[in-house]
């Protein structure tokens, strides 16, 4: 992957920007990245209404911090892309309405699904609906700007990143924040700085576990204490915890707070297994047979994310027309790791990425060739350099190797728009219902609900 011409400044574009999920964040990292002052970062949202919110939102980031970059904004894909060096892509149709589908109706056909947002019979909708708009984006990039580099934000992340590595001729990354959130998870429960800990992990996106987790003043293996404190007896998860994590969940973004302290399945990993993982119980969850018999509830994923979500919105909202005096001017760039390539890239410094989304080439060695795989890397003027890890082993080869072929009946089912393949697909995933009829009516009611936005 070669660099972008380091002359002038770079041209950014968000695909998406109205979203809450990457939207303000990547505007904010943008804004309070030093080595890209002078950039042009551009706006695109088909959503008129969402654009300008987070156009007023990201213009009075800008100003805040002395007006670094160039902020502009469009709902016009060729206005948006051409002559971009960077584009982001997180965009999505009707999230929420349809990932609450996506969860609702599986589960009641017998499903075991605890999200499926990323795995699971849910995942199978989300997978085409995700994968036909994202490579209607990728078509745009071919057209107005063939050489920029794509990084990609959208879910299922494997899976979009594999469409796009089979099916278009873009230079491509694709970026998930999973593997900081989970060593700064840990950092807290060692009490150990974020910052102290040098860490590596390896698998496919949402199922990654670390291989490496030590503090880098001491030389300590911190896997040891991380499996000592998952001993101890709060995290059998008594009734009073489970409880006071259902009424969080009820409450506005506090649902997604209880990810940092109830995950029995994070749990069951570390003692049955030793293995520790990078992500949480709404994630690896998808892709392990057994998940539902682990904890004694789990929440609805997508409805805490909504409601999170519409708390977002309404708070960059509300920041972006009050005239109450804020302290933006104190804002820092955030723990993503998605802007530091750009950065990195344009500047030549080279920089550590804890985690990138890349077609396997031998990155893995018990992983498939060409599979997405999720490891570290180095990123400099010549572009992103993947790591070397050592094998996963089983059982996490086996389950991920299951995974795969799943994968590309998925992006075979988007591009050729053929049911059969996505209904294959859906039968095959192991938490589906074992009734075939089951799998069947599932499938043709969320079909009929999405028939608008999905590929065929």
């Amino acid at each position: 992957m070669s660099s972008a011409t380091s002359t002038g400044s770079p041209r950014i574009t968000l695909v998406g920007a109205g979203g809450m999920a990457f939207g303000p964040t990547m505007a904010n990292d943008v804004i309070h990245t030093p080595g890209l002052r002078g950039a042009t970062l551009m706006l695109h949202d088909v959503n008129g209404a969402r654009l300008e919110r987070a156009h007023r939102f990201a213009a009075k980031l800008n100003l805040a911090a002395d007006n670094p970059v160039r902020i502009l904004a469009t709902t016009d894909a060729r206005t948006a892309l051409t002559g971009a060096d960077f584009v982001l892509s997180s965009a999505e149709f009707g999230r929420f309405e349809y990932r609450i589908q996506d969860y609702e109706i599986p589960n009641r056909h017998g499903a075991r699904q605890i999200n499926g947002e990323n795995g699971g019979p849910g995942a199978v909708f989300h997978s085409l609906r995700s994968i036909a708009n994202t490579l209607s984006i990728c078509d745009d990039i071919e057209r107005f700007c063939p050489d920029a580099l794509l990084i990609n934000l959208s879910n299922p992340l494997s899976r979009v990143a594999l469409a796009i590595e089979q099916h278009t001729s873009i230079r491509s990354v694709s970026m998930c924040h999973e593997m900081p959130n989970g060593v700064y998870r840990l950092s807290k429960y060692l009490k150990i700085p974020k910052s102290q800990i040098e860490a590596h992990a390896a698998g496919i996106n949402h199922f990654t576990f670390f291989s490496e987790l030590r503090d880098r003043r001491t030389g300590d293996d911190l896997l040891p204490k991380v499996r000592e404190r998952f001993s101890e007896p709060f995290f059998d998860y008594a009734w009073p915890v489970v409880a006071a994590t259902r009424i969080s969940g009820r409450i506005g973004p506090l649902g997604a707070i209880a990810d940092e302290f109830y995950f029995p399945l994070v749990v069951h990993m570390v003692r049955e297994y030793g293995l520790v993982p990078t992500s949480i119980d709404s994630h690896i969850g998808e892709y392990l047979p057994f998940t539902a018999d682990i904890g004694a509830w789990y929440p609805s994923r997508a409805h805490v994310m909504e409601r999170t979500s519409r708390f977002a919105e309404r708070a960059s909202a509300w920041v972006a027309q009050t005239r109450v005096p804020l302290p933006l001017h104190r804002l820092r760039p955030s723990s993503e790791e998605v802007v530091p390539i750009i950065a990195s890239m344009w500047t030549g410094e080279s920089r550590r990425l804890m985690a990138v989304n890349v077609a396997n080439d031998g990155y893995i060695p018990d992983v498939a060739a060409g599979a997405i795989v999720e490891v570290g890397a180095t990123v400099d003027a010549d572009g992103i350099h993947p790591d070397r890890e050592p094998p996963v082993g089983d059982p996490v080869a086996g389950w991920i190797a299951a995974q795969l072929p799943l994968q590309q009946l998925l992006v075979d089912a988007a591009v050729q728009r053929d049911p059969e393949l996505a209904f294959q697909a859906l039968v095959a995933d192991p938490l589906s219902p074992p009734d075939e009829r089951a799998c069947r009516a599932m499938f043709d009611e969320v079909c009929s609900l999405q028939r608008d936005v999905l590929p065929f």
